[in-house]
């Protein structure tokens, strides 16, 4: 299991900010990622490309506000009754 975990070193060692679920004396292997820096291959590849092709279909902006200004009351009332429906 990879899970990022945040980390503060001071005085030579790393200071996990969160409690870790390990057993005493586990072994790890840290990957070492300056904040905001990437990790490139975190991600699959396929599944970027498939989101880049939807995003061509998506509504704009201007395009969803239009359609939420004609819900008349709130928008909660909306949902519920879809869900009712099915």
């Amino acid at each position: 299991m990879s899970k990022p975990i945040e980390a503060i070193y001071e005085n030579g060692i790393l200071r996990p900010l969160e409690p870790l679920a390990l057993e005493e004396h586990q072994r790890v292997t840290i990957t070492i990622a300056e904040d905001g820096e990437v990790q490139e291959d975190l991600f699959d590849p396929e599944f970027t490309q498939w989101c880049t092709e939807q995003s061509h279909n998506a509504p704009s902006l201007e395009e969803v506000r239009r359609s939420l200004s004609k819900i008349q009351g709130a928008m909660a009332d909306v949902v519920t009754a879809e869900r009712d429906e099915c």
